[in-house]
């Protein structure tokens, strides 16, 4: 094993990029919620990935926030930088002005919407690994990317051949993370990638969580980790995982009507006066009904004072 990938695990928020009403970056604000994030005990901070809205940055915004994170983080947490690209060329360059700005791993999407074969995937991944002396973290997420995904055995291979160091299995299934963990164990990270199914994921062998839902359940989700990974007592982090359940269900049951998963977190944050900011178009925010409902969702089930919800629980 080339790295130390010690401080690889835990709780890693794919942090959320703020913006004004008008679709504007701004830093102050993204700042002021990544520090949160940082003061609320994550283990690390994903930046520029999914949740962050890569896809809705320009090349050259995404270098401001490599740049803004280093400042707020100041040493504080592992940085995993989002560098990917469809274009090998391009990652490699934002590869290289990722890991000049302070990143402590990248995390690389799969080459996304004109589905490139499998053998030409992984000679992506060879190519970036041969050029960046960082540890890699597959970004395994086939649903967002219309990408041909790795199976364990395709990522086992890449870990035997020092091209991949850890993964975001981005699946609703945990097939990917108990057959990983067989395979490879703790020669690699492997991280949960999804919100569906992260209790059982953290009780299958994954070394962590990285989910956009983090960047509203950091504290309940570190204590979801500490009970299932540390303690190895999944049934009281089966409590804990049915505390956090219904801020999943607003999502996977539309049960605001249409809405994003972005838009509930933001709504979330601005509920409890932490100021969640806004998506780019054509990601619209909560409608003022929708934002009531919310409300109403999170008293009734104890989320409107996040600090109390496990009370009785761990």
């Amino acid at each position: 094993m080339p790295y130390n990938l010690e401080p690889f695990r835990g709780i890693f928020p794919a942090a959320l990029t703020m913006f004004d009403a008008e679709g504007r970056l701004d830093e102050e604000a993204t700042a002021r919620h990544w520090d949160w994030l940082i003061r609320q005990g994550v283990d690390g901070l994903v930046i520029a990935g999914t949740s962050g809205e890569f896809i809705a940055l320009e090349r050259e915004e995404r270098i401001r926030l490599f740049r803004l994170a280093r400042q707020v983080a100041a040493g504080r947490v592992p940085l995993v930088f989002g560098s990917g690209h469809y274009a090998t060329r391009l990652t490699l360059e934002l590869s290289e002005i990722a890991a000049a700005e302070g990143a402590s791993a990248l995390i690389i999407i799969l080459p996304y919407y004109q589905r490139p074969p499998k053998p030409a995937v992984i000679a992506h991944y060879r190519e970036v690994r041969a050029r960046i002396e960082l540890p890699l973290m597959l970004y395994n997420n086939p649903g967002n990317t219309a990408c041909v995904d790795l199976n364990p055995r395709e990522v086992a291979q890449l870990v035997e051949e020092d091209v991949l160091h850890m993964v975001k299995s981005t699946y609703e299934s945990v097939i990917p993370v108990h057959d990983l963990s067989l395979l490879v164990g703790d020669r690699m990270r492997i991280f949960y990638g999804s919100f569906l199914a992260a209790f059982e994921a953290l009780c299958a062998g994954a070394h962590g969580w990285i989910s956009g839902i983090l960047n509203v359940i950091p504290k309940a989700a570190r204590r979801l980790y500490e009970v299932c990974v540390e303690q190895g007592d999944c049934r009281k982090g089966l409590a804990i995982w049915k505390r956090i359940l219904p801020l999943v269900h607003l999502y996977t049951y539309q049960m605001l009507g249409p809405a994003t998963d972005l838009a509930i977190y933001r709504a979330m944050l601005d509920i409890w006066g932490l100021g969640g900011g806004y998506s780019r178009r054509p990601f619209p925010p909560l409608t003022a009904e929708q934002t009531a409902a919310l409300r109403g969702v999170l008293e009734r089930t104890g989320w409107i004072e996040p600090e109390r919800v496990l009370e009785g629980v761990a």
